[in-house]
């Protein structure tokens, strides 16, 4: 782990009290900063950039998702989803996973003001018309172009993330805005019963319930977009929220995160990033928690469904392993945070899951099968935010760190076309569950790899530091090689 209290500060004999000297900010300052002061700051970020950003992911989910409802509620028949046709949808995941580095290279090169509201209207649009997809053809395409307009709204908002806070700081606030693809199945349908009331407009404008499902939701997307065009924040230099001083604290916080490292594009960052093994076994990991996180949210209505509960009771009854899910996952990410621990809080939560899939493979009640659900969803959804968070703290600064987050969640979506084509065998789901249990005992043993290779990395760094009498005053001497910094950790 890295030592984060070290580096451009200048320190005085208090451990708490320090002087920030930041070394890009536009104001020559000196600011008392306690660790009080700090984490205030924090709060006033998380006040002003988690809500939005959480519900921009919400949308994104829904959208992605919602086709499991819709198929439930009446598309299978209408569309002719026979055999496996509706598996094939997931040629979604295709576009949605090349499209991801590309997609964190333009956000880098452009404002993510800009960037992200332009792409939730595309997707929004695609959305919208997918009411009129009444073939299986036309299901197809629309869903290979939802991919592509959708592919960097997750990666490009963890990205970004990780441009506002410290890598010991940015667990948590991952976890917050992933849980909102959780909260959704709670708020909306509890709280609101939208997608079970819009099931109810069957007939009205001439289109069934499910077309109305896709219609809705693409609209409220859209109109989402053009808000977040006037009210997303780009960067901490940039906020206006920001006071000049307090601007200039975050600025100092993120450049001894960094350790000095370049946070420029430069196209040496992009390959380096590609060429790094440790990027690969990220890339396992996350596809070994991914693969189980998509097989939740795309069949849990239908295998509880098949456990012998009415359609939409069905519906209803998605909704325990989700809020379960979404507690389980912001609590995890707080105390991953607060412990500095990433590795640990992934092996558990896959051990947790890998037993709820062991009851759902085993067990034929379905009480105890539902319970089952419940478990493997409290265990593998606070996985997600963890591992990605772990994943960006193993690259040195911006654009590798950038285009590493894309390509662990772009290729790690490339799981998501697994978990389409497993839950082929139905009431039991056996081929499902034991796949998904062979990813997830995958993701522990990486997960063990991992630990044992960074701390083999940073002792090795130490010691080089060491042997050549390098330290913090030498940063700039390093700022352009990356993760090939001795100082880096």
């Amino acid at each position: 782990m890295t030592d984060l209290n070290k580096s451009s500060f200048q320190r005085e004999k208090s451990t708490s009290d320090r002087v920030l000297t930041p070394h890009h900010s536009v104001h020559a300052l000196e600011i008392q900063v306690t660790e009080l002061d700090r984490q205030k700051l924090l709060r006033k970020i998380d006040f002003h950039i988690l809500p939005f950003i959480s519900l921009l992911y919400l949308l994104s989910f829904l959208d992605r998702a919602n086709i499991g409802n819709a198929r439930i509620a009446g598309m299978a028949v209408d569309a002719k989803l026979t055999g496996l046709r509706y598996n094939i949808a997931a040629v979604f995941f295709i576009p949605y996973a090349l499209f991801e580095v590309p997609s964190n290279i333009c956000l880098k090169l452009f404002r993510p003001s800009i960037w992200i509201p332009s792409i939730m209207i595309a997707w929004g649009m695609i959305m919208t018309l997918m009411c009129l997809c009444n073939t299986y053809h036309s299901l197809i395409i629309a869903r290979i172009f939802l991919g592509l307009a959708e592919a960097g709204l997750f990666p490009g908002i963890t990205f970004y993330l990780s441009l506002w806070y410290r890598r010991r700081d940015v667990a948590k606030r991952i976890a917050i805005f992933f849980s909102a693809a959780t909260p959704f199945h709670l708020s909306i349908k509890t709280i609101f019963g939208l997608r079970y009331g819009i099931e109810k407009m069957e007939g009205i404008g001439g289109l069934h319930g499910w077309q109305w499902i896709f219609c809705l939701e693409g609209i409220a997307t859209v109109l989402v977009a053009f808000v977040s065009y006037y009210f997303m924040h780009d960067f901490p230099e940039t906020a206006t929220f920001l006071t000049s001083e307090e601007r200039a604290v975050i600025i100092a916080m993120l450049r001894e995160d960094t350790q000095g490292l370049a946070t420029d594009y430069k196209s040496k960052f992009v390959w380096q990033a590609m060429s790094d093994y440790k990027t690969y076994v990220q890339i396992g990991i996350y596809m070994g928690l991914l693969i189980p996180v998509y097989a939740i949210s795309l069949f849990t209505p239908t295998i509880i469904n098949k456990l012998g509960f009415s359609s939409a009771n069905a519906q209803l009854l998605t909704i325990p392993p989700f809020a379960a899910g979404c507690i389980a996952t912001i609590a995890v990410g707080i105390y991953s945070d607060k412990l500095n621990l990433r590795g640990p809080f992934v092996i558990a939560g896959a051990l947790v899951s890998l037993i709820g899939y062991i009851v759902l493979y085993t067990q034929s009640s379905s009480g105890v099968s539902y319970f089952g659900a419940i478990l493997a969803a409290v265990g593998v959804f606070p996985t997600i935010a963890v591992d990605l968070a772990w994943a960006g703290s193993a690259a040195g600064g911006d654009t590798c760190k950038g285009v590493v987050l894309a390509l662990v969640i772009g290729l790690g979506n490339l799981g998501g076309i697994c978990s389409s084509f497993i839950y082929i065998t139905p009431p039991r789901f056996h081929i499902g569950h034991g796949t998904i249990m062979g990813w997830l005992s995958l993701s522990v043993l990486l997960s063990l790899f991992a630990m044992w290779d960074y701390n083999r990395l940073n002792k090795r760094n130490i010691a080089i530091c060491q042997r050549d009498g390098i330290d913090d005053k030498q940063q700039e001497n390093y700022r352009d090689v990356g993760n090939d910094s001795p100082l880096f950790r």
